[in-house]
């Protein structure tokens, strides 16, 4: 497949079978105002709390990981995410960032205090996306993982740092917080900014799926497509399936002590379309691993920080002995696409 640069782009030329035009306009007007200076007055809640990152970060420069291992390269940090970040000595030469950060939402996090005034929360989360974004490579790019109440001010945050939208994708999951004063949560956003639009990872052969004309519908047409994808195309930008529910107590790839844990797919994805093999992935915020596991499974140098001792000791246990339980699920063949439809119209699609 041709590597995109931006997801859409003007296109007057009726090149597909069937006699559609694609669409490639909507995102370079994004992108043009992603990257406009009025950006710079965007200001948020959490602008109005002075940053504790002079205070943080002072002190003596070198840093050491708590945990390292070879084969790919692998480096557990085990503190303030902020410190470590800033004196990070990689900084600069990240090729993927992928981050999971505390949603704060009064979880009991050891280690951590999950209940910050909302202000104080922005300022906090402006801190770390700004050393994350210094860490980046000119070619990186950032993934985070948020929920809706904190979408918004991570979109435009990003764009004040003059970093490309990519992607808004979803992470929809059937296993929902349940609730009754309104609908259930069931999602939560996977966004993708680039450093460099024009100079930045994509692999989209790394994570093609079956389509749903091929799969459902016996369109013969999908198996006329140019770039070798006969029957198969990059995923939708909502993230849905076998294995992609929530970890819950039953699940395989359930670690103890966490409170919250991604799918390995997730992690997959991202990692396979967004970074090479030997590429450098950075996630400030640990947690059960699952990132280092997922890059370790797929020969990328991570680097991970943890607050928690016993968070990192259990993440580290996961990253170097457990390893990843699911590889290779987050991309379905078409006999598992088939099973897949089935298994949605019986309602049953977070595990097998």
């Amino acid at each position: 497949m041709a590597e995109p640069r931006r997801t859409e782009a003007k296109n007057f030329i009726q090149d597909r079978p069937g006699g559609y035009f694609t669409p490639k306009g909507i995102d370079r007007q994004a992108e043009r105002h992603d990257r406009d200076a009025l950006a710079q007055h965007v200001r948020l809640l959490g602008d109005t709390v002075p940053s504790p990152l002079p205070r943080l970060v002072t002190g003596d420069a070198t840093i050491a990981p708590r945990y390292r291992a070879d084969g790919p390269e692998t480096s557990l940090y085990v503190g303030d995410c902020r410190e470590i970040l800033a004196k990070l000595p990689e900084r600069g030469n990240v090729d993927l960032v992928f981050a999971d950060p505390p949603f704060n939402w009064d979880v009991p996090y050891t280690g951590w205090k999950d209940g910050m005034p909302r202000a104080e929360f922005e300022r906090f989360t402006y801190d770390w996306l700004d050393l994350a974004v210094d860490c980046l490579a000119p070619h990186g790019s950032i993934w985070v993982n948020v929920p809706d109440d904190l979408a918004a001010e991570v979109v435009m945050h990003l764009k004040r740092r003059k970093l490309a939208m990519m992607n808004w994708c979803v992470w929809h999951f059937r296993f929902g917080h349940n609730r009754d004063t309104s609908f259930i949560l069931s999602k939560s956003h996977a966004l993708w900014f680039a450093k460099d639009p024009e100079n930045t990872r994509w692999n989209g052969d790394a994570v093609l799926e079956p389509t749903d004309r091929s799969t459902m519908y016996g369109d013969n047409r999908t198996h006329t497509k140019l770039h070798g994808s006969q029957g198969m195309r990059v995923p939708f930008d909502v993230w849905y399936g076998p294995y992609w529910g929530r970890v819950h107590s039953k699940n395989s790839e359930r670690r103890p002590l966490h409170q919250n844990q991604l799918p390995e797919v997730y992690l997959e994805r991202v990692i396979l379309s967004t970074s090479r093999p030997g590429d450098l992935v950075l996630d400030p915020f640990a947690g059960s691993g699952t990132t280092s596991t997922v890059a370790r499974a797929w020969d990328r140098r991570s680097i991970s920080c943890e607050i928690s001792d016993e968070f990192a000791a259990s993440a580290w246990e996961r990253i170097t002995g457990v390893g990843m339980i699911h590889q290779g699920r987050s991309r379905l063949s078409f006999d598992q696409a088939k099973k897949a439809i089935q298994l949605f119209k019986v309602g049953s699609v977070d595990e097998r």
